[in-house]
């Protein structure tokens, strides 16, 4: 699982110097952070080339807004808020791609412990799988570490839809890699 720092900008002295034009500290940002970028973005997208695009984006995109950066998260988290905006322009969604019927009870509950071996690459195929608002919650919440109202806040939904999609992604995932009967504990 990738770790996220959300605390205040641990990269102060290149966002410091980025934000005065130093192409080189923007360069050295780039490299600390395309790799994860890159990744949330595959993982929302499921295709290479259009992940690719959006890290891009990304980064042009953060470098024309760095001047109104204030720091007051991690330059990491900030970028993801970029990355998340530039997928969801990509690709605009419908409010039915986050309705989650069926779901009552919502299971906010830490770490997935699974009781069989499970390759990586079956897991990426079921989060692929999922439906798009759940899989970007699953995505940003369950993977990278965002709480709900941030998550919902990057989605542009309400933090109670992000808990019952994160819920249905649980229940859908573990159905689809045939360890449970689809109930989330």
């Amino acid at each position: 699982m990738t770790e996220i720092d959300h605390s205040p900008c641990v990269d102060g002295p290149l966002v410091e110097r980025a934000r005065a034009g130093d192409m080189r500290a923007f360069e050295a940002l780039y490299r600390q952070h395309v790799g994860r970028v890159n990744g949330l973005c595959l993982r929302m997208l499921r295709s290479p080339d259009a992940a690719e695009d959006c890290t891009q984006q990304t980064f042009i995109n953060a470098w024309r807004s760095l001047p109104a950066f204030e720091q007051r998260s991690a330059f990491g988290t900030w970028l993801h808020r970029i990355a998340v905006n530039v997928v969801l322009s990509r690709q605009p969604r419908q409010p039915s791609d986050f309705a989650a019927p069926g779901c009552e009870a919502i299971g906010t509950g830490g770490n997935w412990v699974f009781e069989t071996p499970v390759e990586v690459g079956e897991i990426e195929e079921a989060i692929g799988a999922l439906p798009a608002g759940a899989r970007d919650v699953l995505v940003l919440s369950g993977l990278y570490g965002y709480s709900h109202g941030e998550t919902a806040s990057m989605l542009g939904i309400a933090e109670g839809t992000c808990k019952a999609q994160l819920h249905r992604a649980r229940v859908l995932l573990r159905q689809r890699l045939g360890l449970e009967d689809g109930k989330d504990g």
